[in-house]
């Protein structure tokens, strides 16, 4: 699996070139994401922030549930559903990856 250099912050939002404004992310994470900074929780219908990996914690807002990703919070429930983490495609993936042992 290759993997793109996403800014965390777009720079059309001022974000800078500088490594803690960079992470990683695969291609359709990156493609989905654009320069949103935030979505509609779908639970209370609230503008809340995307998932931040230099300040959030994964654990705090995922849970896996089999091959499902699960957001707890609304910035994960946000995350899941604006890079549409549960998409048929991604599921494959991860039911691919743990019949191979990589995973939880």
């Amino acid at each position: 699996m290759t993997h793109h250099v996403e800014h965390i912050i777009a720079r059309q939002h001022g974000g800078s070139e500088g490594a803690d404004n960079l992470a990683l992310a695969c291609h359709r994470c990156n493609l989905r994401k654009g320069p949103n900074l935030t979505g509609i929780d779908p639970w209370t219908g609230d503008v809340a922030p995307l998932f931040h990996p230099r300040r959030d914690r994964w654990e705090e807002h995922f849970l896996l549930r089999g091959v499902y990703l699960e957001g707890i919070t609304p910035i994960g429930r946000v995350t899941v559903r604006v890079l549409a983490m549960n998409d048929a495609r991604r599921l494959e993936l991860r039911a691919e990856l743990h019949a191979h042992g990589f995973g939880w």
